[in-house]
């Protein structure tokens, strides 16, 4: 009967364990068997592993992407929700990076491979949540530390039973079977299995919402964090410039926004208007500068560029084109030698009063990048138009902080722009000016998030190299998943969208993962404590403590079958869903 009962706790412990693995096989099971592979002119479908880097495969609708590649023709949306936890297709064309695991949508798509075997972003993802399910928490060398002394001194306690009835009643053979009941309600598998279970199943489901934790420490450091420190640039906001605005001069005296029909009268080199230079309105000026950065990589001219594409503009052939370092672009249009560059190119150009003041207060104090059009040679300068980028803050920026503070959790802004720009960002995502760290140099960074880990358990949230000193300083690092292999390398934690909001929903599951250890180790201990003088009074059997023995270790291990609906394409599903599944 004991063994019977044992072996019957074992199964029930396997399979709820098994349940707890339920990502890592999810993960798994995205791999493709076969590739549709093009060589030579010939598509055969081969095996997986014979797939080569550079090879050219295809992909029909509703297949799953076999590696990591880069698309070369073809127009689909892209379901990657087991692998970012984004709940909506994501459409990809010409030039996009597709992941292997993803299932293609509507389209046939043509891919470049860029990554094979375990250097697929699958691969490395299934690695980094099987090791952090293999390493052992902090609170988990406690209890090791406990179970070293426990087990002695049960098997004393056991002895001493023994001892006791046989020597007290004469009774070895009753004697012997409380013994055994003291060691069998004693086996510390509960102990032992507290913890992983409960770290198993809270890096699989953080997983499968799109949250890569490295380590059980990670997860275990994100419970006692106070204030999440935050990068501006590609976290907070897109890390994408985008032309905001166009400003035409009126009269000389001002400008006229972006947006309606402008008289213009182009400024001479002083900034007055001068007669006999052509008029721009705001389209117009949006054209000229198109055709001045129709040929640029950088990403102010692609800005230009998709403004321009947006509202339907045709623009005309530029020729000479010239780039000026660190001041603009040249070229001819129609005739006439037009720039587009710096306040700085503009002065040098003989320009003494840049115009429209009110316009560039406005924007500098927005923490705009300003940009002018201008025409004519040097001496005889005429500006026309201002534009204005700038990088836009997320559209979930807003909801992470306030999630944040709902958790009771401070938000703080480290930015290397000035102050006006930081304190902009912060006013609209909604972190309090005091918080604001501006013109932090990338090297200083660090030493401001070890001040900020001297005042509590701070963590740092960046994307990119110059953010993986001040990640690995912080208490628990947080890396977007669309930054650098760096940043990830040096977090503790990896989003796999550039969602801020999982930084709140990582948070939660750390706090209920630790709470249903403390939970798991309470019932572990209480068993213990109330069985084993029981088993030592003669009040229990081998066969009543091989059963409770059993029941201990399941009811630490235990979970429902059915996991919480919850919305992962918010940011939300984490919570829900790790609720849920961690009751037992």
């Amino acid at each position: 009967m004991v063994i019977t009962l044992v072996l019957l706790g074992k199964w029930l412990e396997g399979r709820a364990r098994r349940q707890t693995t339920d990502a890592i096989r999810a993960l798994q099971a995205l791999r493709p068997a076969t590739a549709r592979v093009i060589r030579d002119g010939v598509e055969s479908e081969v095996p997986i592993a014979a797939v080569r880097l550079g090879d050219s495969v295809r992909v029909l609708p509703g297949e799953r992407i076999p590696v990591d590649a880069r698309v070369l023709q073809g127009l689909s949306h892209v379901d990657e929700s087991l692998l970012t936890g984004e709940s909506f297709p994501v459409s990809k064309e010409p030039g996009d990076l597709v992941t292997g695991g993803a299932v293609n949508g509507e389209g046939v798509l043509l891919l470049g491979t860029r990554a094979i075997g375990a250097e697929t972003a699958l691969a490395r993802i299934i690695r980094l949540v099987e090791d952090a399910q293999a390493h052992k928490a902090p609170i988990q060398r406690v209890v090791d530390r406990v179970s070293a002394v426990f087990v002695p001194v049960v098997i004393v306690l056991a002895l001493l039973t023994l001892l006791g009835w046989g020597f007290g009643h004469g009774d070895w053979d009753r004697a012997l079977l409380n013994a055994v009941a003291v060691l069998v309600i004693a086996c510390p598998c509960a102990l032992g299995l507290a913890t992983p279970t409960a770290i198993m199943a809270g890096t699989g489901m953080a997983a499968r919402a799109g949250i890569l934790i490295k380590d059980a420490q990670a997860l275990e450091s994100a419970l006692g964090l106070r204030t999440v420190a935050f990068d501006k640039t590609g976290t907070l906001t897109l890390g994408l410039p985008a032309l905001l605005d166009v400003v035409v001069i009126d009269d000389g005296r001002g400008g006229h926004r972006d947006g309606g029909a402008a008289s213009a009268s182009p400024a001479d080199a002083s900034g007055v208007p001068r007669a006999g230079a052509a008029a721009v309105d705001p389209d117009h000026a949006l054209a000229i500068a198109a055709a001045l950065q129709s040929g640029s990589e950088h990403p102010l001219a692609k800005a230009v560029l998709a403004l321009a594409r947006t509202r339907g503009l045709d623009w005309p052939t530029a020729q000479s084109l010239r780039a000026v370092a660190g001041r603009g672009i040249e070229g001819n249009i129609d005739g006439e030698r037009w720039r587009l560059g710096s306040s700085r190119w503009m002065q040098e150009s003989g320009v003494a009063e840049l115009p429209l003041a009110d316009a560039v207060a406005r924007h500098q104090q927005a923490g705009h990048s300003l940009s002018w059009l201008a025409v004519g040679d040097d001496g005889c300068v005429s500006v026309l138009a201002l534009l204005a980028f700038g990088d836009q803050p997320r559209p979930e920026a807003a909801a992470a902080v306030q999630a944040l503070k709902a958790l009771g959790i401070r938000s703080v802004l480290i930015s290397g722009d000035h102050q006006a720009a930081a304190a902009h960002l912060a006013q609209l995502v909604g972190i309090e000016a005091g918080d604001v760290h501006a013109e932090v140099l990338p090297e200083q960074k660090a030493s401001v998030v070890r001040e900020l880990v001297a005042a509590g358990p701070t963590a740092m949230v960046g994307d990119g190299v110059n953010d993986a000193p001040a990640l690995a300083a912080a208490t628990v690092g947080f890396a977007m998943g669309s930054g650098t292999d760096v940043a990830m390398h040096a977090a503790g934690v990896t989003l796999m969208r550039s969602d801020p909001r999982l930084i709140a929903d990582a948070i939660d599951i750390s706090r209920r993962a630790t709470r249903k250890i403390q939970q798991n180790l309470f019932w572990a201990f209480i068993y213990n404590l109330i069985g084993i003088p029981l088993a030592a009074a003669g009040l229990l059997n081998p066969v009543i403590a091989g059963a409770a023995m059993a029941f201990s270790s399941v009811s630490v291990v235990a979970t429902p079958c059915c996991c919480g609906a919850g919305d992962r394409g918010r940011g939300r599903g984490a919570q829900d869903e790790l609720g849920a599944s961690m009751q037992g």
